[in-house]
C-alpha cells in the first residue's frame, strides 16, 4: 500500500477547494477508505480534482502538525456529480483543522467589527477603507471555513451564529438561498439536525415579504422535507418544520398539501407527526376561512365536506389497521373541532351516533396472540370516553342511554383504566 503524510490544514484547503468548485452539492457522505476504488469503478474515473496521488497535497518538507497523518493514495475524498465523499480517515483531522481555522477567522472578524464601530471618526478615507476591506476578507474567510466545519459538526452554535450575522448584514437574497443549499446539505446525511432546521426557518423568515419567489421556496421546502422523512422515519423535527411552514403557505398550497400528504399518511399510520401535519393543514383552512366565511373560493358546505371526508377516511383507517394509537388522536382532534364550529342543525346527533356505532366495532376482541385487538378497543374506549367529558350535555347523555354503557365499564376496568369510568360519571 502505497502511503503518504498530508498536513491536515492541506486537507481541509483541499475539502474547501470542492466546496467552493462545485455550489450544487446536494449529498454528503463519510466513506471507508476501502470504498473509495470500487465508487471510481462505479463511475469509471476518479476525481478530477486535486488528490494526494498527484503529489498537490505533499509538502513533507513543511508538515507543521503533529504526529503527520497517514492515508493511502486517493482515500481523501469522492467528489462526483455533486456527491461529496469524505474518508472516515480523516474525519478528526479535518475537524481539528476545520474549528482551528474557524475560530481564528471569528476572532479576527469580531475585532474588525469592534474596531470600526469604535472608530471616532477621525480616520482618514484611506483608512477607512482598508479597514472594511481587511473586514469583508475576514467575513470571507469566516464564511468558507464555517462551512467546512459544519460539514463535519452540524451542531456548532458559533459557526451558525456567525453565518447568520454576517448574511444579515449583507443581506444579499443569493447568501440566503446559499445558506438553505448549506443547511439541506447537512440534513442529507443528519436529517435530524435541529439547528440545521432551525437555520432553515430564520432564512424563510428574513426573505418573507421581500422575495416574490416565496411561495415556490415554501414549495421546495414541503418536499425536502417529503424527502427526507422517506429514509428519516419518526422524524419528528423534519414534520415540525414542515407544520412551521404551514404559516407561509396559500390557500392553494394548503389544498394541494392536504391532498398530497393522505397518501403517504395512510402508509405510515404509526407516524403520529404527519396526522399532526395534517391537523395543522385543516386548522389553516379554519383560520384563513375569516369566521368560516371563505377559504379560497370554498363555500361552507365545501369547508364541511373536506372535514367530513377526512373523519370518514381517519375510520376507514382505523377499521384497516387495528390497534394504531395516532388514528384516534386524530380523530379526537378532528371530532372537537367538527363538534364546536362545523357540525350544523342535526349533524351533531348523527354523528353522536356515528361514533357510537365505531366504538361498538372496534370493541370485539378476537382470540389474537399481538394483542392489536386488545389495543384497539382500549383506544376506542378512552376515546369514546374522553369525548363524552367534552360534551356532557349531548354525547355524555346519548352514550348513558346507549347499549354500550355498560361495555365501556367493563373495557374500562380491564385496560385498568377505572378512573376514568369515574370521571365521566362525575361529569355527566
Amino acid at each position: 500500500m502505497n502511503v503518504v503524510a498530508v498536513d491536515p490544514s492541506n486537507l481541509l484547503i483541499q475539502l474547501e477547494g470542492i466546496l467552493e468548485s462545485d455550489p450544487l452539492i446536494d449529498e454528503v457522505g463519510f466513506i471507508h477508505p476501502t470504498q473509495f476504488a470500487f465508487l471510481s469503478e462505479e463511475v469509471h474515473s476518479s476525481t478530477s480534482l486535486p488528490s494526494v496521488a498527484d503529489g498537490s497535497l505533499l509538502e513533507d518538507d513543511t508538515i507543521k502538525s503533529e504526529p503527520a497523518l497517514y492515508v493511502s493514495s486517493d482515500t481523501c475524498f469522492w467528489h462526483h456529480e455533486h456527491k461529496l465523499g469524505i474518508s472516515t480517515l480523516v474525519l478528526v483531522q479535518l475537524y481539528r483543522a476545520a474549528t482551528d481555522a474557524f475560530m481564528v477567522s471569528h476572532r479576527q472578524c469580531r475585532m474588525l467589527s469592534n474596531s470600526q464601530c469604535k472608530k471616532d471618526g477621525k480616520l482618514d478615507e484611506i483608512a477607512s477603507m482598508c479597514s472594511t476591506s481587511l473586514l469583508n476578507i475576514a467575513e470571507i474567510e469566516v464564511m468558507r471555513h464555517s462551512k467546512a466545519l459544519l460539514l463535519l459538526s452540524p451542531d456548532f452554535g458559533t459557526a451558525w451564529n456567525s453565518r447568520k450575522l454576517i448574511v444579515s448584514k449583507k443581506q444579499l437574497f443569493p447568501m440566503f438561498m446559499d445558506e438553505l443549499l448549506l443547511s439541506a446539505l447537512i440534513l442529507s446525511y443528519s436529517p435530524k439536525s435541529e439547528r440545521a432546521w432551525s437555520h432553515r426557518r430564520w432564512v424563510i423568515k428574513m426573505i418573507a415579504g421581500k422575495s416574490a419567489n416565496l411561495p415556490e421556496i415554501v414549495e421546495r421546502e414541503s418536499e425536502l422535507v417529503k424527502k427526507i422523512v422517506e429514509n428519516s422515519k419518526m422524524n419528528y423535527r423534519a414534520w415540525n418544520h414542515r407544520c412551521w411552514l404551514v404559516s407561509y403557505m396559500s390557500d392553494s398550497q394548503v389544498l394541494l398539501e392536504l391532498h398530497s400528504s393522505r397518501d403517504w399518511a395512510a402508509l405510515h399510520v404509526a407516524d403520529n407527526s404527519c396526522f399532526h401535519f395534517r391537523a395543522r393543514l385543516l386548522v389553516k383552512m379554519i383560520e384563513n376561512s375569516r369566521c368560516y366565511k371563505d377559504f379560497n373560493g370554498l363555500s361552507n358546505e365545501e369547508l364541511h365536506k373536506i372535514w367530513k371526508e377526512e373523519l370518514d377516511w381517519d375510520a376507514m383507517l382505523i377499521r384497516l389497521y387495528v390497534g394504531r394509537e395516532s388514528l384516534w388522536l386524530h380523530r379526537r382532534f378532528l371530532s372537537l373541532i367538527w363538534m364546536e364550529h362545523l357540525a350544523v342543525d342535526g349533524q351533531s346527533n348523527m354523528f353522536v351516533k356515528d361514533e357510537i356505532k365505531l366504538f361498538q366495532s372496534c370493541t370485539t376482541i378476537p382470540d389474537n396472540e399481538y394483542g392489536e385487538y386488545q389495543a384497539q378497543a382500549t383506544f376506542a374506549a378512552t376515546y369514546i370516553t374522553w369525548l363524552a367529558k367534552q360534551k356532557p350535555e349531548s354525547f355524555g347523555v346519548v352514550l348513558q342511554e346507549s347499549s354500550q354503557f355498560e361495555a365501556l365499564k367493563l373495557l374500562l376496568d380491564q385496560a385498568e383504566k377505572s378512573f376514568l369510568w369515574d370521571s365521566l360519571n362525575a361529569s355527566t
